[in-house]
């Protein structure tokens, strides 16, 4: 069996100095042997419309190939007014429509970072409601809830908060155990 394990990582903000895109930085830092995480920026995205879908433009083939591609997907989701952005849910629109929508079986892990108290636990909570539709294999867990991240974060975007590092990397650690079993035939 192939131990190899590439992910694709897909923050749900599309600001610069996005803490969701910084955590998923931060991961690529953490990961184990035999494990890659690239990063998909939802910048360029159109907004869904069904008229549309037939001939998607190039950045959403793009988008679904990345995730065709890989062999599991982490999302890390900012929260915005007690749920995901518009962005990331526009996103998986447009990636989960026909012909074949990319999700289907796929292992996924969601992590997320918020200025508030308790870290995108309920965004999460709506990310994770969208693939059951999809059947999308998500993690159930460990959990990463990044509360308060402005204190966890230094100005240029780096992780400097040692307990957060370890669980994200406790997050990756199982997430990898997760893809492998759900390699086994």
């Amino acid at each position: 069996m192939n131990d190899t394990v590439k992910i694709l990582g897909i923050a749900g903000s599309l600001r610069s100095d996005s803490y969701n895109r910084a955590a998923l930085v931060a991961a690529q830092g953490l990961l184990e042997d035999g494990v890659t995480l690239e990063l998909f920026d939802l910048e360029g995205l159109p907004l869904f419309n069904q008229d549309k879908e037939g001939q998607p433009e190039p950045r959403v083939v793009e988008f679904k190939k990345r995730i065709r591609d890989a062999d599991a997907i982490l999302f890390s989701t900012p929260e915005y007014n007690y749920s995901m952005p518009g962005v990331l849910k526009n996103a998986i629109d447009w990636a989960s429509r026909p012909p074949a929508q990319p999700f289907d079986g796929k292992p996924i892990a969601i992590m997320g970072a918020s200025v508030g108290a308790m870290g995108s636990v309920r965004a999460q909570y709506h990310l994770r409601q969208c693939f059951v539709f999809l059947n999308g294999a998500v993690m159930s867990r460990p959990e990463v809830m990044i509360p308060a991240v402005g204190q966890k974060f230094d100005a240029e975007g780096v992780l400097t908060d040692e307990a957060t590092r370890g669980f994200i990397a406790a997050h990756l650690a199982a997430f990898k155990a997760w893809i492998l079993r759900l390699r086994m035939p």
